[in-house]
């Protein structure tokens, strides 16, 4: 089974609630909704069998709990009534009303046991959240994807998405080793997006530079290929990571969908 872990899905309901709350960064994602028909009409070409559909970036990350919770169980039933419809097609990365532990966790496992979440999406910035909640994914062998919030400056205007997201994707991944997540909760399976942005050309710096194993550490992650069919780079990250540690990820619909499986078809496996 060819499985696309990192797809995006979005609708006008959750993106004005968002706003409601507060959010003003929306306009991006309103011009990335896709039909049904469109998205699966282009998974039958491609050969995918099944997509992970995700809202991070616009997870519901909101400082009021009740805003956040608000907009996390609008996601997740939204969600839940979508990849019911889908003859096995879509399956659903749960969101989390972060920074909130304790009603995330709550969410987590109403998300799991009641919705058929098949795993969790959150954004890089609140990796310091999730500390009460890898157990329980842990426990659970969950699959969880740490995804750019795009609120990254480093120059504003597109090259938060263009250079700022990969930088994202770094950091996590990174810090997710520094910290000893994978190491500590070896059931848990973490995917970073984007060949986990410039890892693949600076891991023998990172093991100089740290004097600690740590590229060999970052190969306990997964990463999707999600790099606009850049054959170079991907062929970049098989060779750091292992072809074992690379899934497909198309960053649907961001990026040319038909040309990103066909690239990375030869080297994906599935984490999930």
């Amino acid at each position: 089974m060819l499985i696309d872990h990192h797809a995006h899905l979005w609708t006008h309901d959750y993106l004005d609630r968002l706003e409601r709350y507060g959010r003003a960064d929306t306009s991006v994602q309103r011009h990335a909704i896709a039909s049904m028909g469109e998205r699966f009409a282009l998974m039958e070409r491609a050969g995918v069998d099944r997509q992970l559909i995700s809202v991070v970036p616009q997870g519901p990350d909101f400082a009021d709990a009740a805003h956040a919770v608000s907009a996390a169980r609008h996601a997740n039933d939204l969600y839940a009534a979508a990849v019911q419809k889908s003859d096995g097609r879509l399956a659903a990365l749960a969101a989390l009303p972060l920074p909130h532990a304790d009603a995330a966790l709550e969410e987590l496992r109403r998300a799991f046991d009641e919705l058929g979440a098949a795993g969790v999406a959150v954004n890089a910035d609140q990796l310091g959240t999730l500390g009460p909640l890898y157990e329980e994914l842990d426990r659970r062998g969950a699959l969880l994807l740490v995804h750019p919030s795009g609120r990254l400056d480093v120059g504003g205007g597109a090259l938060r998405w263009m250079l700022g997201a990969p930088v994202e994707d770094s950091v996590a991944a990174l810090t997710l080793v520094r910290e000893g997540v994978p190491q500590r909760f070896p059931r848990l399976r973490i995917l970073v997006p984007h060949l986990g942005g410039a890892l693949p050309m600076l891991a023998g710096r990172i093991d100089h530079q740290s004097g600690q194993p740590l590229a060999e550490a970052l190969r306990l992650l997964y990463y999707d290929t999600a790099c606009f069919a850049h054959a170079p780079a991907l062929r970049a990250a098989a060779e750091t990571f292992g072809r074992d540690r690379l899934v497909l990820g198309t960053d649907f619909p961001f990026t040319p969908f038909l040309e990103e499986v066909a690239c990375a078809r030869p080297v994906v496996t599935a984490c999930l």
